[in-house]
């Protein structure tokens, strides 16, 4: 017998039921919100090919965020705004993306587990797992809804506020990205309290 390779739900067996998975995604750009995503796998219906949503392809994140959504017993979505980034700090914005996602569930989880090393505040005991997007099954499907919910908002963004490239490179950091701000200067989607965005906008102004 073969051991399963990529997450599975290992670590969701060693803690009271319901367990769900939270990650986040955007927690690096210097545009657009942070989102977070909180999913209680069924143990029955667990999707093929979950893995930490950077080392799959936009379009296997697509198709696997409808089988998540299809099959779990519950999932949740939530984003702190750029203002709230701004108010807060990125990591409790984070945290507060995090609070969101787990209240959107349908079923109240008895516990949680996090992919990082921070224990955020959640509405649940918490167990911080480092690369748990690569260990736990709970997290990686969170990883993948947090990061295509948040690929969408970009590509709004985008639309709103033409020019930036946001629909390609999400808001990250990126030559077109920063050529478009010294060309039309930042617009109401950036993080106006990230220090690369002011130190770019002195250098130019």
């Amino acid at each position: 017998m073969t051991s399963r390779k990529g997450p599975d739900l290992s670590l969701e067996a060693d803690h009271p039921w319901p367990v769900c998975g939270v990650d986040e995604a955007g927690r690096g750009p210097w545009a657009g919100p942070v989102s977070a995503a909180a999913v209680i796998l069924d143990p029955a219906r667990t999707p093929e090919g979950l893995n930490d949503s950077k080392k799959l392809s936009e379009r296997r994140r697509q198709a696997l965020e409808v089988e998540i959504k299809a099959s779990a017993l519950a999932w949740g979505v939530g984003f702190a705004s750029v203002e709230e980034i701004a108010e807060l700090n990125i990591l409790q914005a984070t945290g507060l993306a995090m609070r969101r996602a787990v209240e959107a569930l349908a079923v109240a989880p008895a516990f949680i587990l996090v992919d990082g090393s921070y224990r955020f505040d959640l509405p649940a005991p918490v167990r911080p797992v480092v690369r748990g997007d690569s260990l736990s099954a709970s997290i990686a499907a969170a990883s993948i809804l947090a990061k295509t919910a948040r690929d969408r908002v970009m590509v709004e963004l985008d639309q709103a506020w033409p020019g930036y490239g946001f629909a390609a490179h999400k808001g990250y950091h990126a030559p077109v990205h920063v050529e478009a701000l010294q060309r039309l200067g930042p617009c109401p989607a950036h993080r106006m309290s990230w220090a690369p965005i002011r130190a770019l906008l002195n250098s130019t102004g």
